[in-house]
């Protein structure tokens, strides 16, 4: 039943653009799994190392911003990209050896510390960044000579990213350094009395998120072929890990499920709801209320409810 449904998702995300109704709709799909990837990024220190990000924006932010001037500045676009893989990568260990110091709300506050600087940097630093008025980026990437400059061909490589990044993430958990990384979060002391170096498997998580934050920046850089401080400013860590806790931290699908609710609201809901923020907010106090464990665990948690109620006796459900 798992692998039917599993297929069915293959092929629905993989013919998207054929039935979903015109290229508005498939820019969404492409911006659904854009924050996807960075939500599924910032899961991996969340969800499994028990280590609460306010700062992300600033590594998605680098990836686009590096990316940009790099294009700009007359390099390929290989170069720009894995240029800007790079320096995200350089900045995740910055982050990493500064924000590891505390951990709890210490981490969380050295992370928003880290965050507000770079905006900071994006905002003031005109020369480098061209403050409020962005970079743009002229052209798209063209990987093995195939065009992504039509929403639909995009959307397919986005895809294939993403694909990639859910399988990255699922052998990551399955693997014995993701139950290390779990133990680091439940039961720290324990886990340095067994001879682990706690520092040393959240510093490589945190270097294997900022990665996965890289390549969700990078996607967005191409996608809107423009950037601007907006994209590293706080509010954009505060709404990925809203996406993080609200779909399920800790899990697969959670923060896919997370981003889709809050890009659709956004981009969707809004347009046909002008209070659209009070409405997205009510949901996130539901979600918390009724299911304090996110949207998909507490989707399968009823689910199972349900299945188990429909096998009782008539006389024990009245009991």
């Amino acid at each position: 039943m798992r692998r039917s449904a599993l297929a069915l998702t293959v092929l629905a995300l993989v013919t998207l653009p054929y039935w979903i109704g015109g290229p508005y709709y498939t820019n969404i799909a492409s911006q659904i799994l854009i924050w996807a990837i960075f939500a599924l990024g910032l899961n991996v220190l969340v969800g499994y190392g028990g280590l609460v990000s306010l700062g992300h924006a600033g590594l998605f932010g680098t990836a686009s911003y590096a990316a940009a001037w790099l294009v700009a500045a007359g390099a390929g676009q290989l170069a720009g990209g894995l240029g800007a893989l790079a320096l995200t990568l350089l900045m995740s260990a910055l982050y990493a050896a500064l924000a590891l110091r505390a951990t709890g709300i210490g981490f969380l506050m050295i992370t928003l510390a880290l965050g507000q600087i770079l905006w900071g940097i994006a905002y003031r630093w005109i020369s480098l960044t061209n403050g409020d008025n962005g970079i743009n980026l002229s052209t798209r990437p063209m990987p093995l000579g195939w065009s992504l400059a039509t929403p639909g061909a995009f959307y397919i490589a986005t895809l294939v990213v993403f694909g990639l990044a859910v399988s990255a993430m699922a052998s990551f958990v399955a693997s014995p350094f993701g139950a290390s990384l779990r133990g680091t979060r439940d039961q720290p002391r324990r886990m340095t009395a067994l001879g682990y170096d706690v520092w040393l498997i959240r510093f490589l998580a945190f270097l294997f998120s900022g990665f996965w934050t890289g390549i969700a920046g990078l996607l967005f850089c191409y996608y809107n072929q423009f950037v601007s401080p907006h994209l590293v400013a706080l509010s954009s860590s505060a709404e990925v890990l809203l996406m993080v806790i609200s779909g399920g931290s800790g899990t697969l699908l959670g923060p896919i499920a997370g981003a889709a609710l809050v890009v659709i609201m956004k981009n969707v809901a809004s347009a046909y709801i002008e209070r659209w923020n009070l409405v997205l907010g009510a949901i996130f106090v539901a979600i918390i209320v009724l299911m304090p464990e996110g949207l998909v665990p507490g989707s399968q948690r009823i689910w199972r409810w349900a299945w188990r109620v429909r096998d009782l006796p008539t006389a024990e459900i009245a009991r």
